[in-house]
């Protein structure tokens, strides 16, 4: 720096003067193309690579993304996290990422949401942008909705994580997975049975996974539907806003709904089972107990068609 004719004060030197300071240099001169015609394209070299891959592209992708619901707000902007892949035979080197990328803001442009025919859509055009006979997409997302309070109808917003998954493969159908991370409330039937008052509760995670029919699609009411079979068999639903009339009721409500994570799977289980458009599932729940340091799991697998 250099002092100007006040003593307190500095002249900096000019902005390309400070980044040569500070390790700047001017670009190398090479002799290598520019133009894109005139370059190399590994990505597309023809030779005997070994193996096919299964899966190869771009993941922790974070895109906009509508969320579609049934429940108040009917339309929401969100945040998805994408992972976009497709298959690569044994005679090519590799893929165009750029290209996913590039597929994905076009189907942004034209109104990317997470109904599942959109999700379907960009993963076809992924695998015939590729030229590739099989793409899967996954995308997670924070799915918001409405919830009043059970007496004073005090509302706000809750929110459960959404995931689906979807394979697309040239002459098959698609294969559609779909989940929902749900927080719930469970009352102990242990502690409610040997105690003179009282019993201890806790805060529950359910992870439920399914996967549609080979003869439809999950229908578009699939989040609402999870999350029902997630609440309905809990000892209560949790809610954003709670004044003392609601609180009241909620926990009288766990009282009269005790629950082990061992009844939590079972009930939901028997939910999803009724559901025609359903052909497996996956229930996982996990008290995290109140009075122990340890958390409480369970999980079912279920496949209706192998049970047959």
């Amino acid at each position: 720096m250099y002092k100007s004719a006040r003593h307190d004060e500095y002249v900096l030197p000019d902005k390309a003067e400070r980044l040569r300071l500070f390790g700047s240099v001017d670009p190398v001169q090479g002799n290598k193309p520019v133009r894109k015609e005139e370059m190399q394209d590994l990505q597309n070299s023809k030779n005997d690579f070994l193996f096919e891959l299964q899966q190869v592209g771009i993941d922790n992708v974070k895109y906009p993304l509508e969320v579609i619901s049934a429940k108040d707000p009917e339309k929401l902007s969100s945040i998805g996290n994408f992972r976009l892949t497709t298959s690569l035979d044994r005679e090519s080197k590799g893929i165009n990422m750029s290209r996913l990328m590039e597929q994905l803001q076009r189907s942004r442009t034209h109104g990317l949401s997470d109904r599942i025919p959109d999700l379907i859509t960009l993963t076809q055009q992924i695998a015939e942008q590729m030229h590739q006979p099989k793409a899967e997409l996954k995308v997670t997302y924070p799915w918001f909705y409405e919830r009043a309070a059970p007496v004073t109808g005090g509302s706000g917003l809750n929110h459960s994580l959404a995931t689906v998954t979807v394979i697309w493969e040239a002459g098959k159908t698609p294969v559609i997975r779909a989940g929902l991370h749900i927080q719930i409330t469970t009352l102990c039937p242990c502690s409610k049975e040997i105690s003179e008052y009282s019993a201890h509760n806790q805060r529950g995670v359910l992870r439920i996974q399914v996967q549609s029919s080979p003869s439809e699609n999950l229908p578009g009411y699939w989040k609402e539907e999870l999350l029902n079979a997630a609440e309905s068999n809990a000892s209560s639903c949790l809610h954003p806003v709670l004044k003392r009339p609601d609180e009241k009721r909620v926990t009288e409500r766990a009282y009269e709904n005790p629950r082990f994570v061992e009844d939590i799977v079972r009930l939901v289980a028997a939910d999803l089972y009724e559901k025609h458009w359903v052909s497996k599932f996956k229930v996982d729940c996990r008290n995290e107990e109140s009075i122990h340091q340890h958390d409480a799991v369970a999980r079912i697998v279920y496949d209706k068609f192998k049970q047959q």
